[in-house]
């Protein structure tokens, strides 16, 4: 059985295209730096060859996780959903009941969570509390800076697709 794994449309196109960078680029760039390195001679000391091949490792590995996660995308028109509750691409203010620090987050997938961004993952502990909340619910979050008591503000579609 595939387990499917929300992702929006820009998110999907992102690692499409890190895929294509990888197998068209630098899958070709570094078998070059191997040939190249074989030509300087004894493999045993020869850190050029070393290094081109565990750059190689890295290339094929990440190319393998790419094509898993983009074979169980299910892919989700962040722009379309609905606002009524906190769901997956929605847009989710927030505010803490105990500083009044307000924030705002889109809860994505695990490959496009980025809080700097703020986006964070629909799987995290803050993400699945807020799936399902609606404006004016309060819920409690246990974060690694302690529990929070949080108020949900607003929700929003995100310009993005």
């Amino acid at each position: 059985m595939v387990v499917r794994v929300p992702m929006s449309k820009e998110g999907h196109i992102k690692l499409k295209d890190e895929l294509t960078r990888l197998q068209s680029k630098e899958r070709i760039q570094v078998i070059r730096a191997i040939e190249v390195a074989r030509e300087h001679g004894d493999l045993k000391e020869n850190a050029e060859y070393h290094a081109a091949k565990e750059r190689q490792g890295f290339i094929e590995g990440r190319i393998m996780e790419l094509k898993d996660k983009l074979g169980r995308a299910e892919v989700i028109d962040c722009s379309m959903v609905d606002c009524e509750k906190a769901v997956f691409g929605a847009v989710v203010s927030v505010v803490d009941l105990e500083t009044d620090e307000e924030s705002s987050y889109q809860l994505l997938g695990p490959e496009e969570a980025d809080v700097k961004h703020g986006s964070i993952s629909v799987g995290s502990p803050l993400g699945q509390s807020m799936l399902g909340k609606s404006v004016g619910d309060e819920f409690t979050v246990k974060t690694p800076g302690g529990i929070r008591q949080l108020e949900v503000m607003s929700i929003s579609r995100s310009g993005k697709s």
